[in-house]
């Protein structure tokens, strides 16, 4: 592989006969094995910061949809579609006609597909950041994500071969709930510069108070799940009452509803702290937007209990914990945030670097910025 002679602005930390490592005087490179390194790896692709937040965005949209559509699986009761895993039927992968009702078998395998689906946006997500040379807390994000879908596929195939006992369907929803959390977090890294310096945007007791916040929405949705353990919709209706969580649904569903009191509570606290203290206006319009999803999250819980938790209601419920969750991370992680960056292209000083050769080398006028 070679490129064209690439002008830049590189300091000379060394020089030798027929090697020069770069920096930032400007100089010009000819077309060495040490440019050709530094491309590596996918050395033909360095996408631009915009790229890869739509791609973090739709990771982020996907992890929150996939808990909507396993939801949609309880609710119709077809949990037990596909009676075994990684197949679907012993000895088969895929539906088999008779072995259960064809709905049940479609919205069960249909879930189950759904997740190739979030795997491939992870892996989107970890290539774009590993061709733009980003920084290593962006990284380890991205691969995060990745290892969760893996680790959650896992835990929805012991919940289907320990026959939906409700424990372990609560355990196959929470992790999602912090995969949402972290993808909202690497979606807000990523549109950081890594040469920016930290900046704190909200004074510490701020932070304190939203810890705090966050330990109360941890206990919403750990008491949402064992509501959802002792209520109707099982997962499929050969599940017995041996299966599922023998306590009170009123007194759990109320203290559920006061959990969720208690998170709002903090999360005022918080947002009167952000106004007070004069935080940056995108943070009041997203601390605004987080109150206002968890007032409608609050309408619908209450409507939902007050009608008998109609089928409905439960995908609609899990889609705004979902929104909450992921706007209570964005809220969190602009409390410190990357600025001041020169790194506007990629993100990375290395990517921009990257990004400039290849621009060069395709005879693209400028950085290639948009494309």
């Amino acid at each position: 592989m070679s490129y064209a002679t690439y002008t830049g602005n590189f300091t000379i930390l060394a020089q030798a006969p027929g090697r020069v490592i770069m920096g930032s005087v400007s100089t010009s490179i000819a077309p060495t094995q040490q440019p050709v390194e530094k491309m590596k790896p996918l050395p033909r692709w360095a996408p631009t910061i915009r790229v890869q937040r739509i791609l973090a965005l739709l990771l982020l949209i996907f992890q929150g949809g996939i808990t909507v559509t396993g939801s949609i699986v309880r609710v119709t009761g077809s949990g037990l579609g596909c009676d075994t895993w990684p197949l679907c039927h012993e000895g088969s992968l895929v539906p088999v006609a008779g072995a259960a009702p064809w709905i049940h078998q479609a919205v069960e395998f249909g879930n189950r597909l759904l997740t190739f689906v979030l795997v491939a946006a992870a892996l989107a997500v970890f290539l774009a950041v590993v061709a733009a040379k980003r920084r290593r807390e962006i990284k380890v994000h991205a691969f995060i994500q990745g290892i969760g879908i893996i680790i959650q596929a896992v835990i929805g195939g012991i919940s289907v071969l320990v026959d939906l006992h409700w424990y372990a369907v609560a355990l196959h929803f929470l992790p999602s709930m912090l995969l949402v959390w972290l993808a909202a977090i690497l979606y807000t890294r990523i549109g950081e510069p890594d040469d920016g310096q930290p900046v704190m945007k909200f004074p510490s007791w701020i932070r304190n108070v939203a810890v705090v916040a966050a330990l109360a929405l941890t206990v919403v949705l750990v008491t949402g799940t064992m509501t959802t353990g002792a209520g109707p919709h099982s997962g499929d209706a050969s599940i017995s009452m041996d299966d599922r969580l023998d306590v009170d649904i009123d007194l759990m569903a109320h203290i559920h509803g006061y959990s969720m009191y208690v998170y709002l509570f903090f999360t005022l606290i918080v947002v009167a702290g952000v106004f007070l203290m004069k935080a940056p206006r995108n943070i009041q319009r997203l601390s605004i937007m987080l109150v206002l999803f968890i007032l409608i999250q609050g309408g619908i819980g209450i409507l939902q209990y007050r009608m008998g938790v109609p089928r409905w209601t439960v995908p609609v419920h899990i889609a705004m914990s979902s929104v909450v969750v992921a706007f209570t991370s964005l809220f969190w992680a602009q409390g410190r945030v990357r600025e001041d960056g020169e790194a506007v292209v990629t993100g990375s000083p290395e990517g921009d670097a990257k990004r400039a050769v290849i621009a060069t080398a395709s005879g693209t006028p400028g950085d290639g910025r948009a494309s």
